[in-house]
Order: structure tokens, then sequence, then C-alpha cells
């Protein structure tokens, strides 16, 4: 008899390979028989775990961002540095996720945002729900460092929001030349934008 624990771990098993699958080739080039192969599960036991590979989908976002918001949740509550200097660890992070090519999942929002915005609702929502999970711990910050002084003054939300679509727009960009030059202008523009 399979436990909760067991149900739990055979569920994120096969999230965790299809994270490494749809990272390097996107969501409709993976198609469900590969990603059974590849996590060693038969059809019925996806099924179990998933109704179709809509939710799957739905469900990786969902993990991912989890994660990612973890981590922000860590730099953000770093206490020994100010507000900007929070926000530019963040960008640099970023910046190197995309320069050494998205290893490990890093950019999973950038790979989907344009694939899947048409193909499912529920994966759309939760790419668009993640996204504002993410703008919402940047708006904070960036209160932090307007009233620390390291920030200049600005509506915190809508510079939290420019600064945000401009970085997965210079990703996209990233991704299409694989030049680093988008990304190196949006952290020399979100310098100018941030320092008082």
């Amino acid at each position: 008899m399979k436990t909760e624990s067991t149900t739990q771990s055979n569920r994120q098993h096969i999230l965790d390979v299809g994270y490494q699958l749809i990272a390097a080739k996107g969501f409709s080039c993976v198609g469900l028989a590969q990603l059974l192969q590849a996590s060693a599960v038969p059809k019925g036991s996806f099924y179990h775990y998933f109704k179709s590979k809509e939710q799957f989908g739905e469900a990786l976002i969902q993990g991912y961002f989890e994660g990612y918001k973890s981590d922000l949740d860590t730099l953000f509550g770093n206490t020994s540095l100010n507000g900007y200097d929070r926000l530019m660890t963040y960008w640099q992070r970023w910046l190197t996720a995309q320069i050494e090519g998205c290893i490990d999942q890093k950019c999973l929002v950038v790979k989907l945002s344009a694939e899947v915005a048409d193909l499912s609702e529920a994966m759309r929502l939760a790419l668009l729900n993640g996204s504002a999970s993410v703008i919402h711990r940047l708006t904070v910050c960036i209160a932090v460092g307007v009233e620390d002084g390291s920030i200049a003054k600005r509506d915190p939300q809508s510079t939290a929001e420019m600064l945000y679509h401009m970085w997965l727009g210079a990703s996209l960009m990233n991704k299409l030349g694989h030049p680093s030059d988008a990304l190196n202008r949006a952290i020399e523009t979100t310098k100018l934008v941030l320092r008082p």
C-alpha cells in the first residue's frame, strides 16, 4: 500500500524529471511518452498524480515558483544588506543564470511564458500569479531601499513591474541571439533607475 510520503515522493520525482526536460526542450516538444520514459513511471501512474499533461505543467510552474519565492525571501530578508544591495544581488544572479545558459531550470518562466500563454489558460494563470508574487517581493524590497536611502524615491510597485518586465524581455532577446548585450544593458539601466 502506498503511503502519503511515497505518493508525494513519486509525484515530485515526475516533476523533477519534467523540469529538466522542459527547461531543455520546452513544454510542447516534450511528449508524455518521453516524460514517462525519462521518469521511469508507467502511464497509469502518471494519471494517478496528474489528470493531464496540462495539469502537470501547471503543477510544474507552481512548484518552480515556490522554490523561487523561498530563495527570494532568503535574499530579501538579509538585513545585513541595504535594499539596493539586495536587489542588485538578485539581478546579478539573474544575469549570471541567463548567460550560463539556464542550467538547473533557472529560467523556466522565460522558457514557458511565450510558449504556453496561448496553449493553456491554467498554465498562463500559474505563470501570471507566480510572476505577480515575484513582483510583490521586488516591490517590498524597493520600498525598503527607499526607506533606508539606498534607492531613489520612486513608486515601488511601478518600479518593480518595469524592472521585472525589462529583465524578462532582455532574457528573451538573449535566448534569440545568445549575446549578453541586452542583459548587460538591463543591469546598467537597473542601476540608473535604482540609484538615489
